[in-house]
C-alpha cells in the first residue's frame, strides 16, 4: 500500500563534522562573558557620567574577568560615551543591576565562584546607587 522510502533522511545525510560543536561549559563561558561585557559597557557609561573610584575598580575587575573567559582577549571599551539623549543615572544603575543578575545566574550554573562574587557585589552596588540617585 505504501511505497518504501528509497533515499536517506536529510538528518542522516548530514555529516556531524560539518559544524562546530561546543560543550555546555563552553556555551556558558560565552554567555557569561557576554553578560559581563555588557555590564562593563554600562559601567563605563556610568563612569563617564558620574566618575568614582568604585566604578573604576569595578570596570577593571569586569575587564579582567571578561578577558579570562575569552582566553586572554581584552574586551573592547569605549572612551567616549555617545548618546542620543542624556541617560538617566537611575535607569543606568537599574540596567547594570539586571545585567549583573543575569551574570550571577550564569556564573552560578557554571560554578564560577569568582565571577559569581563579582556579579553579586555589582548587584548590591548598583541597587544601592539606584536608591541613592533616585532619592536625590
Amino acid at each position: 500500500m505504501y511505497e518504501p522510502i528509497r533515499t536517506k533522511s536529510v538528518h542522516a545525510m548530514a555529516d556531524p563534522g560539518d559544524f562546530p560543536h561546543r560543550s555546555r561549559e563552553e556555551e556558558l563561558d560565552i554567555q557569561l562573558a557576554a553578560h559581563l561585557a555588557a555590564l562593563l559597557a554600562v559601567t563605563d557609561e556610568l563612569r563617564a557620567l558620574a566618575p568614582g573610584a568604585d566604578l573604576d575598580d569595578a570596570a577593571e575587575q569586569l575587564a579582567s574577568e571578561v578577558a579570562r573567559l575569552r582566553g586572554g582577549l581584552t574586551p573592547v571599551r569605549s572612551a567616549v560615551v555617545t548618546a542620543i539623549h542624556e541617560p538617566h543615572l537611575t535607569a543606568l544603575h537599574q540596567r547594570a543591576h539586571a545585567l549583573a543578575g543575569r551574570a550571577l545566574v550564569v556564573a552560578a550554573s557554571r560554578a564560577d565562584t569568582a565571577a559569581a562574587i563579582l556579579a553579586a557585589r555589582r548587584m548590591d552596588a548598583h541597587e544601592g546607587a539606584a536608591r541613592l540617585v533616585g532619592a536625590l
